[in-house]
């Protein structure tokens, strides 16, 4: 006569079936896989405004172009560099590429930085003059070195080496005009003393941004580009021209990992545009990432990102009239499960951030930690 079989002798079979498999791993015979990725991850890619503003004459913008690789099997990093050299190439977006905006002596000065979450690789390019994709050289960096940064001609030179093309000038007709107007209204032929000729070339700046001759996004111009895909594998880049009229040499935030870039692919990713340095000083995109790893939402993490920024600021020239910081700074959040943000710390100026899903690209808007905006 047939055993029954009880529910606890059922568990103990399963149980043993389960320990069986996990043996058969282990002396080489053949068992079921074991999918260790997020399940049900979207994939998706979030930029800055300029990911979705600029299409450098084609059908495609930066996100469009990202989601479609990414969707379509490419590495994530693959898709992204793809995406944000429609942005470096495109002569009409001033902040990123060719045709950003130039330094004090008219010459344009690249950064960039990548990272690769699955890979725990990451490789940038600082103050790189000649070429048009600072975001391609900073890839060539992570993969063809053993370093995380190149910067100056020691970054031009290895570009040279990789096979870039290096130009003599990487100015527009606009960008070139844009500096020479700069030039008009700070007259660097009186050599003032630096702390003044300091604040009348930042003032000079503020003043073409009020009236419209240079957007916000121009003046501390990057482009930012994260994306996931189904399988839960998170990369990062972020590109710029840096910060108009800048010192020679000046390397803002984009570049440095964990601050305007940091990816840990486990968690999430962070990146960000604005100024560059209230960000390095407290390697914002770092901290925004640990955020999310001890549970926070994107947008949580975020806001607790802005509130260290705005804490640490107490310089007086960096404070508006009502004691706030007077400028903006804004990041692009992506945990491991999809989950997105932008946030700013002022929603003023530059309003929206892009996304794209399945349902296509689109503008959303960035949520302001602070009121009005950062000239009140």
């Amino acid at each position: 006569m047939a055993r029954k079989i009880s529910r606890r002798d059922l568990m103990k079979t399963g149980t043993a079936a389960g320990l069986a498999g996990a043996a058969a791993s282990l002396t080489g015979a053949k068992a079921a896989p074991t999918m260790l990725t997020p399940q049900g991850v979207k994939p998706l890619v979030i930029s800055d405004y300029s990911g979705f503003a600029y299409r450098n004459g084609g059908p495609q913008n930066c996100v469009e172009r990202a989601f479609e690789m990414i969707t379509g099997g490419s590495d994530v990093l693959d898709a992204l560099m793809a995406g944000v050299n429609i942005v470096e190439n495109d002569p009409t977006e001033s902040g990123v590429g060719y045709g950003g905006l130039p330094n004090e002596r008219g010459v344009v000065q690249l950064d960039s930085c990548c990272m690769h979450g699955p890979l725990k690789r990451a490789g940038g390019v600082a103050a790189l003059e000649g070429v048009r994709t600072p975001s391609l050289v900073a890839r060539a960096v992570m993969d063809q070195t053993d370093h995380h940064l190149l910067v100056g001609e020691g970054a031009q030179e290895f570009a040279r080496h990789m096979g870039f093309a290096i130009e003599d000038d990487l100015n527009t007709p606009k960008s070139r005009e844009l500096w020479l107007e700069w030039k008009r209204r700070v007259d660097p032929d009186h050599y003032l003393n630096p702390k003044e000729r300091s604040i009348r070339g930042y003032e000079a700046g503020l003043a073409m941004l009020k009236e419209g001759l240079i957007p916000e996004h121009s003046f501390w111009g990057t482009v930012n580009c994260d994306g996931i895909n189904a399988q839960g594998e998170i990369c990062g880049v972020t590109t710029t021209s840096g910060l108009a009229w800048k010192i020679p040499g000046r390397a803002g935030d984009s570049p440095i990992l964990g601050a305007g870039l940091y990816v840990d692919g486990d968690v999430g990713a962070c990146g960000s545009t604005g100024r560059g340095e209230a960000n390095l000083y407290n390697l914002t995109s770092f901290l925004i990432v640990e955020n999310m790893r001890r549970g926070r939402h994107p947008k949580d993490a975020g806001m607790e990102g802005l509130r260290r920024i705005r804490s640490n600021t107490i310089e007086e020239r960096l404070l508006n009239n009502r004691g706030e910081p007077a400028f903006n700074v804004r990041f692009f959040v992506l945990d491991k499960n999809g989950q997105y943000a932008g946030v700013s710390m002022y929603g003023a100026g530059e309003l929206q951030y892009a996304i794209c899903t399945e349902n296509g690209a689109e503008l959303l808007p960035l949520e302001g930690l602070l009121e009005g905006a950062p000239t009140d």
